[in-house]
């Protein structure tokens, strides 16, 4: 099965001779959700602008759908539904118009059936005759997904779609993502909600200074890249790590009652056993042990500043 997005030797130098990109190489799978990472000015935004179109790249290859975006750009187009980070809302017109509306720019004919489903799948049919004007933040955003999703794309791009909505509209919004993905439609993310990413995403691709650095299954990359962490609280208390520990990846707490362990999560069994036999035979008593696990974002922010 061919890829729902394939990007090949991609790179972009605007006119000032700032290049955003470097040679990207990307395939996106369909029906899956996969988050883009990367920290302000990375490039992101970049890359997104330029499969949708937004943008014209310098070099390099993009399909949509198996669509080339420059030869056959309307077509490539049709299949891409985009949710950008900024609200652009016509404020006199009604929330039914706009949404109808965009749907008519993708040369789809009308579908009120549709239109409904949508705007009731995001808890605004309630708000179908509001002038937009008249809407939070909150719900201009879930409007701007409603107006991507009007012609029924085959692709959604969320461009950190959570931004400034509160966490009952952001619970919404990850649930109607998640049927969207269960219908069969592709759909990438970008967010500074990282726990999210974590949550959602089938895969995650990481970019930093215009250069993809790493695409990973979700669950290997926090298999591969992970630390454990393993922390134990001393029956009495201790001055210094013995010498006998040294070697190991071992802290004392500043108040001498408890002993953090990292390890690495792939070789967790003989580093933690050769450590707690270490402590019985320096006849050190615990009274209680925990362990915790890397999260994405401590993984991210590593990478990006590797």
């Amino acid at each position: 099965m061919q890829p729902d997005i394939s990007v090949k030797h991609l790179s972009k130098v605007y006119g000032d001779g700032f290049q955003a990109l470097k040679d990207i190489n990307l395939e996106i799978r369909r029906g899956e959700i996969f988050a883009l990472l990367g920290p302000n000015g990375a490039g992101k935004t970049t890359l997104i602008s330029i499969i949708c179109g937004i943008v014209n790249p310098s070099s390099g290859e993009v399909k949509a759908a198996g669509h080339d975006i420059i030869k056959d750009y309307r077509m490539a187009r049709r299949t891409i539904g985009l949710v950008p980070q900024e609200l652009n809302t016509d404020s006199f017109e009604t929330v039914w118009n706009a949404v109808s509306f965009s749907r008519g720019l993708f040369g789809k004919p009308p579908k009120p059936a549709h239109i409904e489903k949508v705007l009731k799948d995001l808890s605004l049919w309630g708000k179908r005759n509001n002038r937009i004007m008249s809407l939070s933040g909150g719900m201009k955003r879930r409007l701007m997904i409603a107006k991507a999703l009007s012609h029924e794309p085959q692709i959604l791009f969320l461009d950190e779609p959570t931004a400034g909505v509160d966490v009952e509209l952001r619970r919404d919004m990850w649930e109607m993502v998640r049927k969207l993905r269960e219908h069969g439609v592709t759909i990438i993310l970008t967010t500074h909600y990282i726990e999210e990413a974590e949550e959602m995403a089938d895969r995650i691709g990481v970019i930093r200074n215009g250069e993809i650095i790493l695409v990973e299954d979700k669950a290997r990359l926090m298999t591969k890249l992970g630390k454990k962490e393993l922390r134990l609280q001393l029956q009495q208390k201790l001055d210094k790590i013995p010498g006998e520990l040294t070697l190991e990846p071992v802290e004392l707490s500043d108040d001498g009652y408890e002993l953090i362990y990292t390890f690495d999560s792939q070789q967790e069994q003989a580093g933690v056993a050769r450590l707690l036999r270490t402590l019985g035979d320096l006849g050190i008593d615990y009274r209680d042990l925990q362990t915790r696990e890397s999260s994405l974002e401590e993984i991210f922010v590593g990478l990006v500043h590797e």
